[in-house]
């Protein structure tokens, strides 16, 4: 009888020292490995997006490139079902570009151009007190952004990544070659 009662808490126990968790954790790639809060406030492991072709892009609402908002949300739409995913990361660190609350960037995001790729709350991209996923995109590729709208391709296992500046857009078709290369490699 004392052996029923001690298994559960074993579990709950095991679960508690990592468990399933760990295993999870341990096949994440690196850049993903951090959770994180969306622009409405509730938590995300980036782990959950493990498997996938990842376009990651540091927007601004009033920036000369906000209009990328349209190409962004046209390839997270016409991309899904193969594997892409498109994560924001709204910054003020280029010019004051961004200076509105995590749900004033929310709403114009959904009301200007009806962004539904997740976007993630405000965080630095190049300056200090850097976002972890920016720190480790750097560090892949050599490149931190200089200005709003920078792009990094992640491949599937996290392993490999890709930089493109500003001025590439989402329309660019040597970007969406790029990507397209990505999505077919499984």
């Amino acid at each position: 009888m004392k052996m029923k009662r001690l298994f559960p808490v074993a579990g709950v126990f095991l679960l508690l020292l990592g468990g399933t968790s760990a295993t999870a954790a341990d096949s994440c790639s690196p850049v993903l490995n951090h959770t994180l809060n969306t622009l409405q406030g509730e938590k995300r492991n980036l782990c959950e997006y493990q498997g996938k072709v990842l376009l990651i892009v540091n927007t601004a609402s009033y920036c000369g490139f906000t209009s990328q908002y349209k190409g962004l949300e046209t390839l997270s739409r016409k991309y899904r079902d193969k594997g892409l995913v498109v994560l924001g990361f709204p910054s003020n660190d280029f010019g004051q570009q961004e200076p509105g609350s995590n749900k004033e960037v929310a709403d114009f995001c959904e009301r200007t151009y009806q962004v539904k790729f997740p976007m993630f709350e405000k965080s630095s991209v190049a300056r200090t007190d850097i976002n972890p996923v920016y720190q480790t995109l750097a560090a892949m590729t050599g490149e931190q952004p200089k200005w709003n709208f920078h792009k990094y391709l992640l491949d599937r296992t996290g392993q490999k990544a890709m930089s493109f500046r500003s001025a590439v857009s989402p329309e660019d078709p040597a970007f969406v070659a790029q990507l397209e290369t990505l999505l077919a490699a499984k």
